[in-house]
């Protein structure tokens, strides 16, 4: 299980986010310990907020998100044994905790938030190597369930060098391409390249183009014109890209070379991009329809097996209270000890209620993600599409303006050319004209 945690401030934003049900299909909260309000998490947390005011803690808050491993079926009790694990390893026992699950796209996971400040002392709890130790109860809880651990946690020198900050996922979900294809593209041009020259090459074979960026950086600037950090996306530093570039001064703009890329834009691309896209919006909304309705009959199940547990347990509270003796009965009972016992019968009887309430919300949770799954396998095979289709495109675009500069095209873009009617070059040149300097657009 991932495990993720940050110190942060700002309670309502948080609480905001905790409870986003725009951006997750089911949003349940768990749990809330040790807080004055026990109903509502942002009134919970603003109550964190509101009791490290009388300290200088700016950020009190510790927040986790816990993901189990992909396929995996991982109920509630397993969620709070790690967060109990993680709870104990960082110190924080006995301070204000919160518990939100998540769902989306057919996996679970879950959140956890803790108050850091101490209400005896008012201090805030000190949360040292907090990164290190998570690992460490990670490494654990993989081997507890027997998942397959990634190589990242087992040598961190053998992380995934495609993994990507959310910044540059969402500036390649702006450009609609997986990003993880992008990053690849970028590590093996570089990685197939020995200096300024080859690496170039191997940029435009993928339809990427060097520009000299703001203060000196060296970026690339894609056929939609949107610009990508040489080093980040590359992996390496800053000083590498200095040392295989040393005349990177001699570099064109980002503003010229998005001039010359859409001057190198052709209505041929243009169309390439409206199949791809039409044939993407004609399934989509039947999918997204689907979707849509199988999260409403859902959280229709989920509410009527809420209802419905919470009427057995007024029942059975009220079952279990009756068996009390009340009046002289009951003080004889106590004398005799027979009270304690029934008592204690009681509480036994509350806490396997509770597991079996807690038992049949997991098996609910359980078959509504395997059918969840199954949706989502449709979706992401069509996603995947695309995003592949994308990645093809970029591959023509480069064959176009190798083109434009006299070089010889891909086989592929030869034979498609061959096909076509010969376009009169006043007509090509008009073409030209009407291209936006930013390319097409291929967003939703």
């Amino acid at each position: 299980m991932i495990l993720e945690g940050s110190q942060r401030g700002n309670a309502a934003r948080l609480a905001r986010h905790l409870i986003n049900t725009r951006d997750n299909e089911h949003v349940e909260l768990h749990e809330l310990r040790g807080f004055v309000s026990d109903e509502q998490l942002l009134d919970a947390l603003l109550e964190a907020q509101a009791v490290a005011k009388g300290t200088r803690c700016q950020q009190h808050l510790f927040s986790l998100s816990l993901n189990p491993p992909e396929g995996e079926r991982v109920d509630a009790a397993t969620f709070e044994t790690a967060i109990d694990m993680v709870e104990q390893k960082l110190g924080l026992d006995g301070h204000p905790r919160a518990i939100v699950f998540h769902e989306k796209e057919g996996r679970r996971h879950a959140h956890a938030v803790w108050s850091r400040i101490d209400a005896e002392t008012m201090t805030a709890k000190n949360l040292p190597f907090f990164k290190r130790r998570l690992m460490e109860v990670s490494k654990e809880l993989y081997l507890q369930h027997g998942w397959d651990m990634p190589k990242g946690i087992v040598d961190q020198a053998l992380r995934n060098p495609l993994n990507f900050t959310r910044a540059e996922w969402q500036q390649a979900k702006r450009a609609m391409a997986d990003a993880r294809l992008v990053k690849a593209m970028f590590r093996q041009a570089w990685q197939s390249s020995d200096n300024a020259e080859s690496l170039q090459s191997a940029l435009e074979e993928k339809g990427f183009y060097l520009a000299r960026g703001d203060r000196r950086a060296v970026v690339a600037v894609d056929y939609q014109g949107e610009i990508y950090a040489l080093a980040r996306w590359s992996g390496v530093k800053a000083k590498d890209v200095a040392a295989r570039m040393p005349d990177a001064v001699k570099l064109p703009g980002v503003q010229e070379r998005r001039a010359e890329i859409a001057r190198a834009m052709s209505g041929q691309l243009h169309k390439y991009a409206l199949e791809i896209n039409k044939t993407y919006f004609q399934k989509h909304p039947a999918i997204e329809f689907k979707r849509a309705q199988m999260v409403e009959r859902h959280r229709a199940d989920r509410k009527s097996l809420d209802d419905a547990q919470r009427v057995r347990w007024d029942k059975e509270t009220a079952a279990r209270a009756a068996r009390l003796p009340k009046g002289i009965g009951g003080l004889w009972s106590r004398i005799t000890g027979k009270y304690s016992k029934i008592r204690t019968q009681n509480e036994m009887e509350t806490w396997h209620s509770y597991v079996r309430d807690q038992a049949e919300r997991d098996d609910l949770v359980a078959r509504q993600l395997d059918e969840r799954q199954q949706l989502q396998r449709a979706i992401k095979q069509m996603k995947d599409k695309r995003s592949k289709d994308i990645a093809d495109l970029h591959n023509e675009l480069s064959a176009y303006l190798m083109m434009e500069r006299g070089h010889a095209a891909t086989a592929k873009v030869n034979a498609d050319l061959a096909k076509q009617p010969e376009t009169p070059k006043k007509d090509k040149s008009r073409e030209r004209g009407r291209s936006r300097d930013s390319g097409p657009d291929f967003n939703l």
